[in-house]
């Protein structure tokens, strides 16, 4: 059997494009900059909703803040979306303890936020410029706050043949996604039919977008130590 022996399929943005568009029946040759500027408009749109439906994996990765002490509150890089498994790291050599989120009304009702010691909570404020706030404050024997991150999808754009911030495994879901709606502005009669085939698409691919380790659930106790 014969086959090409590579895997480097990664058609760019303009070529999922012109493929959105002949699948709503719209031909290359119809194509105008119009056509593009929306093409650019909605798959950015989509990829802001993508970012919003859940944790995707491949734009998970692991930030290190070193800690001074006596401060409780950290820059948070603006592109994140949200803050998984994080941990505080102390000692020599280097150990690692899990410390637990918690809302801004629990934060907000600790009566003493300046209380210095090995920090066990953070509060991920959500703002423009989000932060981080950890407590107790670090008393200056913990060396990093380390967390990993999920960061957005990086924009689209036309330019050349620059290509999207998805993995070959989910470019079926860009194009049917970027083809249901473009089809809502160019040919509405497609839209209902193009919206299932996306949902599809994007339910395949995101069933296959977990990780497969087992998962064990047991209390957490040592809040009644603390």
């Amino acid at each position: 059997m014969s086959t090409s022996g590579t895997y480097t399929f990664n058609p760019s943005l303009g070529e999922l494009t012109i493929y959105a568009y002949q699948l709503i029946g719209v031909r290359p040759a119809a194509l105008l900059q119009e056509h593009m500027d929306a093409a650019r408009l909605a798959t950015n749109m989509m990829f802001t909703r993508w970012s919003n439906q859940g944790v995707n994996l491949w734009q998970v990765s692991l930030v290190t803040v070193p800690l001074l002490q006596g401060v409780s509150t950290y820059s948070v890089d603006a592109s994140t979306v949200t803050m998984l498994d994080t941990y505080i790291e102390y000692g020599s050599p280097a150990i690692d303890r899990i410390i637990m989120p918690i809302s801004r009304t629990e934060y907000a009702s600790y009566p003493n936020k300046t209380q210095q010691g090995f920090p066990t909570v953070f509060w991920f404020d959500r703002l423009l410029s989000p932060t981080v706030t950890i407590w107790p404050v670090p008393d200056g024997t913990q060396t990093s706050l380390k967390y990993y991150k999920v960061d957005r999808l990086q924009d689209a754009n036309m330019n050349g043949t620059q290509q999207v911030d998805i993995p070959p495994i989910w470019l079926e879901a860009m194009a049917y996604g970027l083809a249901q709606r473009l089809a809502v502005i160019w040919a509405p009669d497609k839209a209902l039919a193009m919206k299932t085939m996306a949902d599809e698409a994007y339910n395949i691919a995101a069933n296959q977008n977990v990780e497969t380790a087992s998962q064990y659930i047991s209390p957490q106790l040592s809040g009644y130590w603390r």
